[in-house]
């Protein structure tokens, strides 16, 4: 797959006779990274490609309001996250409106995924994630598996650092508990 920077798809987005073609390399560049950081939230695979979706709609019927200020994959990411977390919120409420969840936990369910490459422990992670607030799940996210600095994740989701760290550190020992009350 041929890399482009951001300067070559952004030209190409602010052409309307260029846009689609930009989107389109906008897709492929992204397409994989943005895909991990959303099942990284949402969890699994068909939800994962379902968010995904929505964030590449989201971001064509937004072209216009994308000023190119920021990196194309900022602005993305953001978009992604937003739609994450929204879906994680319709399903809590899903389930709790529904009267039998089947007491399903979530590493069970991971672990009857076809798509999913882990072992029982990685499923653990996953659950011990997942039962994270949001703010503390997206932090987590970003800087453990995506390995982002502090400053980017502060750009990504408009707070202090400093409160970033805060939350990354809390996360770390509410996971940390978890495994000791799982082991």
């Amino acid at each position: 797959m041929d890399k482009f920077d951001d300067k070559h798809i952004k030209k190409l987005l602010s052409d309307t006779r260029t846009q689609r073609k930009g989107f389109e390399l906008l897709v492929r560049q992204y397409s994989e990274k943005l895909y991990w950081q959303v099942r990284r939230i949402v969890l699994t695979h068909d939800d994962a490609n379902d968010v995904l979706q929505n964030v590449y709609i989201k971001a064509w019927n937004g072209l216009d309001t994308f000023h190119g200020d920021s990196r194309l994959f900022t602005w993305l990411s953001r978009i992604a996250i937003n739609e994450s977390l929204d879906f994680v919120r319709r399903q809590k409420t899903m389930n709790a409106m529904s009267a039998d969840d089947g007491g399903q936990s979530i590493a069970s369910m991971l672990m009857a995924d076809e798509y999913f490459d882990g072992d029982r422990t990685v499923a653990l992670l996953q659950e011990a994630v997942a039962s994270l607030p949001d703010v503390q799940r997206t932090v987590f996210c970003l800087r453990y598996y995506d390995n982002m600095k502090y400053s980017e994740i502060s750009q990504l989701l408009d707070t202090s650092e400093g409160a970033l760290k805060a939350s990354y550190h809390i996360a770390v020992g509410k996971i940390t508990q978890f495994f000791k009350e799982h082991d």
